[in-house]
């Protein structure tokens, strides 16, 4: 799977940016830095001021991407969803057997990140941590409606069609597909943040993960 992504280019609405990042050594080194920073900083402490510091360029520089930190944001979000999406589709298509390919599906949505050397200049650990502290930002605006129309969140709602899709496959006879997969895709990341803030209102731990939990609640829950 990893010589294959090597080769893809996650793709990102273009809509989002004013000039592709990945077209570029510059752009590059804003979307790398830009993670590492908002990971140490948080998204309300991050400016393009800063990361300009960061990277040694104009802050007018970054903006020649990207309009606002709010669309920066939108990028890495989308982003990361894409590289979710390919490892979904590529590690599940040989799957035959219907339970076992939900379960896998759960497993890679939901699952603890490492380093992935495919992309050099994403550290994807890094670009987790900031999913499960900021992606709710990415969207709890004013605009997300027109945003939504746009197409922004195209990526997201296409995985989380992917899941509902085999949950059906696994079950067709339960009525709420879309609403059990936006759950396990949203409460994976919840169910991450409560392991690392909130130990005490969360059974998972560094024995029990979010992955382990979402399977026991979808097998039961669709009585497979």
């Amino acid at each position: 799977m990893r010589t294959l992504l090597s080769n893809l280019k996650i793709a990102v609405p273009e809509n989002i940016f004013l000039k592709d990042p990945e077209s570029s050594e510059l752009g590059k080194r804003i979307i790398e830095n830009s993670i590492l920073l908002i990971d140490a900083i948080g998204f309300d402490a991050f400016t393009f001021k800063k990361l300009g510091e960061k990277i040694g360029s104009n802050e007018s520089s970054i903006y020649r991407y990207f309009e606002s930190k709010h669309k920066l944001l939108l990028y890495l979000s989308s982003w990361y969803w894409g590289w979710i999406e390919y490892q979904l589709v590529l590690e599940t298509h040989s799957i035959s057997d219907k339970k076992e390919k939900l379960l896998k599906a759960i497993d890679i949505v939901c699952r603890t990140i490492k380093t992935d050397q495919s992309y050099t200049h994403i550290n994807e650990v890094a670009l987790n941590n900031i999913i499960i502290n900021e992606n709710s930002k990415s969207f709890l605006t004013k605009e997300v409606d027109q945003e939504n129309k746009d197409g922004y969140f195209v990526i997201y709602k296409r995985i989380v069609n992917r899941l509902s899709d085999i949950i059906k496959n696994s079950q067709p006879d339960y009525p709420f597909p879309d609403s059990l997969a936006s759950t396990i895709l949203d409460g994976g990341l919840h169910q991450h943040f409560l392991k690392d803030h909130f130990k005490s209102i969360t059974s998972c731990n560094e024995n029990i993960s979010p992955s382990n939990f979402f399977t026991n609640l979808t097998i039961n829950t669709l009585k497979l």
